[in-house]
């Protein structure tokens, strides 16, 4: 038996998340995703607005939080995640309406508009064995002839 289709999505937070709890304590984010389509008027030669689809999209637990937290309106995401079909019953017509929203599996601030402030952090000195070096640096080397201090000269 097939899976619910999974889809992945770049698109504009049309407004904050909205973090809640459930009883048990579970956080659940929802938020909606609007992408623009763009096209090409030939005659103009002008980018012009042909519609917008947009997404409601719910992120559980931590991934959730993480998005409430350091995610706004305007921002630009990239989510993956398992399409569902809602169906309700208009309150006004009665008629039944039916919908989709994203199980959101994986979500990701885009860079392609807002470039990434990257914040290094501080390498523990356990971490490299004493000597602060991480697993992928080098050590400085020890000075020739067993002194204590180090030389001008390239450890090679």
């Amino acid at each position: 038996m097939a899976g619910l289709p999974e889809i992945t999505m770049a698109g504009t937070l049309v407004a904050e998340p909205e973090m809640r709890f459930t009883p048990a304590g579970a956080g659940v984010c929802s938020f909606t995703l609007a992408a623009n389509d763009r096209r090409l008027n030939k005659q103009t030669g002008e980018w012009e607005d042909a519609g917008a689809t947009f997404l409601r999209c719910t992120v559980w637990r931590r991934q959730g939080e993480n998005i409430a937290d350091h995610c706004h309106k305007g921002d630009r995401l990239l989510i993956t995640g398992e399409l569902r079909q809602s169906e309700w019953n208009d309150k006004t017509t009665g008629e039944k309406r039916y919908g989709f929203d994203v199980q959101v599996t994986e979500a990701a601030v885009s860079t392609k508009f807002h470039p990434a402030k990257a914040i290094r952090a501080e390498r523990s000195t356990a971490q490299g064995g004493g000597n602060g070096a991480g697993p992928w640096e080098t050590a400085p080397a020890a000075p020739a002839g067993g002194g204590a201090g180090f030389s001008d000269e390239p450890p090679f």
